[in-house]
């Protein structure tokens, strides 16, 4: 349940007589906020018409008749200077535009009431008519508990146009300030393509005056929610305009957002040993060297400059997956590498994530598959590690862009072949890619260990076997 009073930021965010600089949500106003990220900025127009918002509520008092609310509104439009909780704007970020929502805390703790809906829908249609990215710069405390379930409504507005937006195919980046609860997070912000948090906010569903007392408050912070796996990145204020920049300019930079029509990634060349492996065990031996590339490796030879998704958005994150967006030779790619781990299930459905937003940003992917296998151990399987294999199988396959993959490793049974691209898959000489791993073929079939390296041979597992088998469409040249 959300409220403006969650935050513990006084009546309906509104300290009556308290100065704004003795408050602890007086950071940036709205308007500073959509500056500190621009080059320039435009303050949108306030929509006019049925439903358009207004200075004060249609009946006194708002919907409810609540109490003393239109002094509230009253005197907190006295402190802002605003009619309402959101400012929306037409701004210029590093030369690409962008349709910016950017909330004021000041005025009633940055709620959400019925003509908040009416802005933040206005700027949603015109970002569709316009083929426009959505940034939104949140600071709320939830719903406006004065307008009751008529704010609470607001709500559903929010996704709907947040739903369409991406059906369209158009990007939605929000930056977390402090704070962000209630439905604003469960809207605009966990909803966004890309999630950025400034350090410190607090973040999550449930404000501070309606969770358990002895909650963990880690679990309300940006920091807590980037280690479970809900946001992407926590950013430092003197790094965000930067960042933000960057973020718009790989996803809308490459081409008309959310085409199909795109040429595939370049195949990477091959970083390790030259020449082909001549047994099967020498292929395995290569491909688990400490020393060979790994994907940290590929991806700084391949790309000019990058940014990382993190996070599989249910609670978990894989350091042993990659995923992200990078600029090579003037367009975008955007990418899923295994880094030579077992590949548990948050990696899984954070590559799946990848896959179908580069998807409906009409982005080609390249993946590069370096692993023993899944994450087999009983953690693995209590995270659904047969249905995030399942589904990152489902958005390779039904991905209308272009997926180029290339094995650079160890290419262990289904846990590899989840992000190996239906008859676009490459390897390097110092890989391999089993059915199974030779030593558990030998358990399995009960031979003497002593056959381990026959059943190498007999499993065809070299790059060149993959090649006859028709398994790989070509061995990757060096460099």
């Amino acid at each position: 349940m959300s409220s403006v009073r969650d935050e513990g930021r006084g009546e309906a965010g509104d300290r009556a007589g308290a100065p704004a600089e003795t408050m602890p949500c007086a950071r940036l106003t709205a308007r500073q906020a959509i500056a500190a990220v621009s080059d320039t900025y435009t303050e949108l127009t306030v929509p006019e018409g049925p439903g358009a918002p207004a200075t004060a509520p249609s009946a006194p008092d708002g919907p409810l008749g609540w109490p003393g609310y239109d002094d509230m509104r009253a005197r907190a439009h006295a402190r802002t200077g605003e009619h309402e909780s959101v400012v929306t704007a037409l701004a210029t970020m590093g030369g690409t535009e962008a349709v910016v929502l950017s909330f004021e805390f000041r005025y009633l703790g940055g709620s959400l009431g019925e003509s908040t809906g009416d802005r933040l829908e206005a700027a949603y249609r015109l970002a569709r008519e316009r083929r426009l990215p959505v940034v939104s710069l949140i600071a709320t405390g939830g719903s406006r508990m004065q307008e009751g379930m008529r704010a609470l409504t607001q709500l559903q507005r929010v996704a709907a146009q947040s739903a369409h937006t991406r059906a369209a195919g158009l990007p939605q980046i929000a930056v977390l300030r402090d704070p962000t609860t209630g439905g604003g997070w469960a809207t605009l912000g966990a909803a966004a393509d890309v999630i950025l948090a400034l350090p410190g906010a607090q973040v999550g569903f449930a404000g501070s005056r309606v969770r358990p007392a002895d909650a963990d408050p880690y679990a309300y912070s940006a920091e807590g929610q980037l280690a479970s796996g809900h946001i992407d990145a926590v950013v430092p204020p003197d790094r965000l305009r930067a960042t933000l920049q960057h973020w718009l300019q790989l996803l809308c930079g490459s081409g008309e957002l959310g085409s199909p029509t795109v040429d595939p990634a370049s195949l990477p060349y091959a970083l390790g040993v030259p020449g082909l492996p001549e047994t099967g065990w020498g292929a395995v031996a290569r491909a688990r060297e400490p020393r060979r590339p790994r994907a940290e490796a590929y991806l700084r030879a391949y790309f000019d400059d990058r940014e990382e998704l993190s996070g599989d958005r249910c609670g978990g994150v894989d350091p042993g997956m990659r995923c992200g967006f990078g600029r090579r030779d003037g367009r975008t790619i955007a990418f899923a590498a295994q880094c030579g781990t077992a590949t548990r299930p948050a990696g899984f459905r954070s590559a799946a994530r990848l896959v179908r937003l580069a998807d409906r940003l009409g982005i080609p992917v390249l993946t590069l598959i370096d692993t023993p296998g899944a994450a087999n151990d009983a953690a693995a399987e209590r995270a659904g590690a047969g249905a995030a294999i399942a589904d990152t199988f489902a958005a390779l396959a039904t991905a209308r862009v272009p997926v180029t993959s290339l094995l650079i490793g160890e290419g262990g049974s289904g846990g590899a072949l989840a992000l190996a691209a239906p008859d676009r898959l490459w390897a390097t000489p110092d890989s391999y890619f089993s059915v199974i791993a030779p030593e558990l073929a030998v358990a399995i079939l009960k031979r003497d260990p002593a056959q381990l390296h026959d059943t190498a041979d007999q499993l065809r597992i070299r790059p060149q076997d993959l090649l006859d088998l028709g398994v790989i469409r070509g061995i990757a040249p060096p460099a």
